[in-house]
Formats: structure tokens, sequence, C-alpha cells
């Protein structure tokens, strides 16, 4: 099992001031994220912004949720049109960050609860990979749940929801259908999910 080790004293806040970068520009969000090691080490602690804007890709966690039922279809949830990244495209069942502070699954449950209003499920530990784009780097801790489950997506968070057979997947993948980090990381883990069942 992977998980965020915290500092006994709070982690220092990151990027360090500079000549183009003021402390009060690092602080434009109430959100703090933990910044790690790519072995969960939290060795300080960024703005969501400042983690996605600065050129350094500060590496933060994390926390993806894929749900399935005993028939071997994958819940997706169709991304809100508010969103800044890949509005409208379907994603994991249940993606977040994690706030400083928290512990992976913290987070997962709070993201659940925040998108699906879901908090009654025992989540699988698959694994942690560091996952890179253009302007953000992510330590994403991989879990999945089986069962029978009613989520109702909370319409603030997410746009719609419905269950997908593995053959609808595969079938949108490579169409600007499904988020490149799902296509990503359903490809990796696959073999994996499917072993659950």
């Amino acid at each position: 099992m992977f998980e965020l080790v915290y500092p006994a004293e709070t982690a220092p806040l990151l990027p360090r001031p500079s000549a183009t970068t003021q402390a009060p520009e690092m602080m434009q969000s109430s959100e703090m994220l933990p910044i790690t090691e790519e072995s969960g080490l939290v060795i300080g602690q960024a703005s969501r912004k400042a983690c996605h804007t600065l050129p350094q890709k500060l590496l933060h966690p994390v926390v993806h949720l894929h749900l399935l039922d005993r028939y071997g279809h994958i819940y997706l949830q169709k991304r809100a049109k508010s969103k800044k990244l890949y509005p409208g495209y379907w994603d994991f069942a249940v993606a977040g960050h994690v706030v400083y502070g928290e512990f992976l699954q913290e987070a997962l449950y709070r993201e659940s609860e925040e998108e699906l209003g879901l908090t009654s499920f025992n989540p699988t530990y698959m694994e942690t990979y560091t996952y890179e784009a253009q302007d953000f780097r992510e330590l994403t801790a991989v879990y999945a749940a089986i069962g029978s489950f009613s989520p109702v997506p909370q319409k603030a968070e997410v746009e719609d929801g419905r269950w997908w057979s593995i053959e609808e997947v595969e079938e949108a993948m490579g169409k600007g259908i499904l988020t490149p980090v799902f296509e990503y990381e359903f490809t990796r883990i696959k073999t994996k999910l499917l072993s659950l069942l």
C-alpha cells in the first residue's frame, strides 16, 4: 500500500519567492496541495494554481477511483462544462486532488462524496504512478471498488454519469470522447481491473 508521508513540522510553501514570483502570488487559492517526491514524501505545499501554471511542474498527489459492477461494467462520469481541463469529456468515476494534510483514502472518500454522493464502498489499492502533461505533474494513486453502486452525479462537479461495457470503452478510445489521462490509465491497468471481477 502506498501512502503520503508528511513532515513533523508544517511543510514550506513552494515555489519559494523570487524576483518574478512573490509570496502573495503563490497564495492565490485557499486550497493548498502537498508537493511530494515520487516516494510519497511530502516536501512542501503549494496552491492549486501554482501546481498547474508554473514551469517547474510541482509534483502533487491525486486519487482516481474505478467503479465496477459484477457484470464487468465500469462507471464513468462526464466532466462538467465548467471544468478548465477537458470539459464534457468522459472520465474516471472519481478523480481529484489531495488537499494538504489529507491522506490518500481521506481524499478518495471526500472526492467520492463530492462528485457522486458515494460514501459506502471498500476501495482496493491498484498502483501509483507519475503522470506528466503539458502544464502539470501528478502522483496518481489508483483505486478500484466492485459492487452494486447507485452513484448520483453531483451537478456542481459532474454533468452526467453512466455504466459502460469494456467494449464501449475500448470503442471510444482515441476518438476525443474520453480524457487522455483516463485512456492512458485504463490501458495501463485494464488487466488488473478485470482480474478483480
